[in-house]
This record gives structure tokens, sequence and C-alpha cells, in this order.
């Protein structure tokens, strides 16, 4: 008999539509991969010879539970470089992956029946490491086009255990960037009501508005002691794999992530915490000024296919790298008696018909939507949303069978 804290699960539906993806290619399909949250490109070589010297050098025993002072002053000297804001080695904890840093978070400051405002679509990870803390999510809807929240709908969620709110800008899957009257706003409310702020700013590399990414304790400094920034090398030096993340925060909150990650995975990969602090001593920033012009030209040239769609608008895709389909008007327009009803089955035709493998909506807590990612390749980035946007636009015509 399992413990019932597993009923609180589900499987991960960005996992799933890999899985699906892989299905098919084992039987001897050629699938276009646009469902996957990482881009397709080699590691920096700072890295990688990070990694190579740590393990020459016979590298394998255990570190702080918290990571290595060397490595946490590093990005103690990063965060402040960034957001013109002083940090402190007692102030960073290093995780396995940005996914501890948040549940970390989540146990440290909430109890049972607590609650905690998580703004959708989101990140599935958010509510689930809600419910293993004991606490409740409270879900305020953001909507397309912007697909960032109306102040007055979070403001009407909170309640008397309303204890932490999430946010995720630039945000996965929308590609929102949050504005700073927004940030501002969420700010004071959090000041207003004594509320903790879980900013997950794992896509922060990867602004294309023209300015640089702007965080919470950046736009409103008084929210800096109540603040938990959860941020990962994963996605701008391509080591999804690899699971190196950190949180700055609090010193109170790195000593619970302290005492946490010692029982739990007593520390980050040895190797990993070693190759970082090699790119961040040596690298001259120009691999992420390189990967971040990629994606700039893979977005652009995304949006121009993607405004060929009937029906559906053209993502703002102003963050991350994700491009969103907003489909309630080409799904809604589909016969009832039909095959597409959701999202869901759009993203299994689009999967067996196109040959590319997507996210459907459901899966951040939006019936309406679709990620698709621009990570690929160039070359298969343009070739599967050519194959989206014919089998999208086919819908138009198509009747249902008999």
């Amino acid at each position: 008999m399992l413990a019932k804290r597993m009923s609180l699960l589900a499987d991960s539906g960005t996992a799933a539509a890999r899985e699906a993806a892989t299905a098919a290619v084992a039987t001897g399909r050629q699938i276009i991969d646009l469902a996957s949250g990482e881009v397709i490109i080699e590691p920096p070589s700072s890295v990688r010879e990070g990694a190579i010297a740590a393990i020459n050098a016979g590298t394998s025993r255990y570190t702080d539970s918290i990571g290595l002072m060397p490595l946490r002053k590093a990005v103690a000297e990063k965060l402040s470089a960034q957001t013109g804001l002083s940090w402190n080695a007692d102030e960073i904890a290093i995780t396995a992956g940005a996914k501890q840093g948040l549940l970390d978070a989540a146990l440290a400051v909430l109890d049972p029946g607590d609650e905690a405002i998580i703004i959708r679509p989101c990140w599935p990870t958010f509510p689930y490491q809600v419910l293993l803390a004991g606490a409740k999510p409270a879900f305020v809807d953001a909507h397309s086009p912007t697909y960032v929240p109306d102040m007055d709908a979070i403001r009407a969620a909170v309640t008397p255990r309303t204890k932490v709110i999430i946010i995720n800008s630039p945000n996965n899957p929308t590609g929102a960037v949050y504005d700073r009257t927004t940030l501002q706003a969420i700010g004071d409310l959090a000041i207003n009501y004594k509320l903790w702020i879980v900013s997950d700013e794992c896509y922060s590399s990867f602004v294309f508005t023209g300015t640089r990414h702007e965080s919470i304790v950046m736009t409103h400094p008084g929210v800096r002691s109540r603040t938990i920034l959860v941020n990962a090398f994963s996605k701008e030096l391509v080591i999804t794999g690899w699971r190196l993340g950190y949180l700055a925060a609090p010193s109170e909150i790195v000593s619970a992530a302290k005492k946490l990650q010692s029982h739990t995975t007593s520390n980050a990969n040895v190797i990993a915490q070693h190759a970082i602090l090699h790119h961040l001593q040596v690298g001259d920033g120009s691999f992420e000024r390189e990967m971040h012009q990629r994606l700039s030209v893979a977005r652009n040239k995304g949006l121009l296919l993607l405004s060929g769609l009937h029906d559906v608008a053209t993502p703002g895709a102003k963050g991350s790298f994700f491009l969103y389909l907003d489909l309630s008007r080409l799904v809604s327009a589909q016969p009832a008696t039909g095959r597409l009803r959701s999202t869901d089955d759009v993203a299994r035709l689009l999967l067996d018909e196109a040959g590319v493998a997507s996210v459907a909506g459901s899966t951040f807590g939006d019936v309406n939507g679709l990620r698709l990612s621009f990570g690929a390749t160039p070359d298969l980035l343009e070739l599967g949303l050519k194959r989206v946007v014919e089998t999208l636009n086919s819908l138009k015509t198509r009747r249902p069978a008999a």
C-alpha cells in the first residue's frame, strides 16, 4: 500500500510528450521534437573542461550539502553583477537542479493547511510540490494574448491562509515576461499580506524584448527579505541532465535548505559543481551571447511561420524559448462529433499526422494552449513548424467521419 501523498501526484505531462515521441521513433517514424524544454546545442567548452579536470583530479567526495563554498561565492558574484544588489555566499544554496530549490522553498515555508498562489498556465511542478508540503494551490489564471496576471485577480485569491505567491518570469510555458508595474504590484501585495515570494527565474537568460531580465528583487528591492529566487544552469548552459541549480534567499531559508538537503541528496553532483565553477571563473559570456542570438533568430523565424496560421493568433514569445499557441478558436470551431475536442487531441494529431511532438496546454493547467519549443536545430524547427501550420490549417476543411 503506497502512502496517501502519492495519490496527489500525476506523471509529468512534458515527460509523457517526450515518451510518446520516443515510442513513435521506436516504430521507425521520423519525429521532430518540439516538446523538449531544452536547447539542442553542445554545452560550452569551459563547462566540459571543468568537468574533465575534476574527474582527472579524482574528485569524488562529498561537498557541503548546499555546495562548494567557492561556487556559492561565484554565484553570489554573478547575481550581484546581474541584479545590481549585493549578494553573499550565506544567501546561496547549490541544489540538484531548480526542482530541488523549489521543493526546498515549499518545505521550508509551507505548513499543512497553508495556501500558495500559483499563476496559470504554470509549470506543473509548482502545484505538486505545494501539495507535497501539505498545502493547497490557489490558482489565478492569466489569459491570452499577454498571459500577464491581473492584479485584481491575484488580490482576490489572497485569504488568511495564503503564505506564498509563486511567480515565473520569463514564463514556462507561455513565454510571458512580467512588466515592472506587475512585479512592483506583486511586491507590494507580498509586503502588505506578509507573503513569501518564490520567483522561478530559470529562463532569465532568454528575454527577447530588447531589454534584459528584471528580477522582482530589482524592480522592488523592498521584497528582498521575503523572496526566494530559484534558478539553474540547466537552460543557459544546456546541461539539463547535469542537475545543478541554486536558490538565493535570506540566510534562514538557506539554513533550512541545508537541513533538507542533508537528509535528501546530501549534496548536488560534485563534478557538475566543479564544472560550473570553472565556467564562472574563465567564461567570457560569449557562449551565452551566441546562444541568445541563435534563439532570437529561431524565435523570429518561428513567429513568421506561425503567422500563417488561420484562427490562431501569433504568440508573443517575449521570453523563454517557447511558442505558446492559444487554440481556443480553432478547437471550438471543430464539429462536436469530431475527433478534436481538446488541445490534447490536437497534440496527438500533430504527432500522428505531422510527425511533430508538442505539449498540450492541459499539462500546464490551460485547456486552450499548445507549447512548441524553438530550441530545436534550425532545420528541424523550420520543417516542424511548417508541418504544424499545414496540419492545423487543414482542420478548417475537414469533415467528421460518418
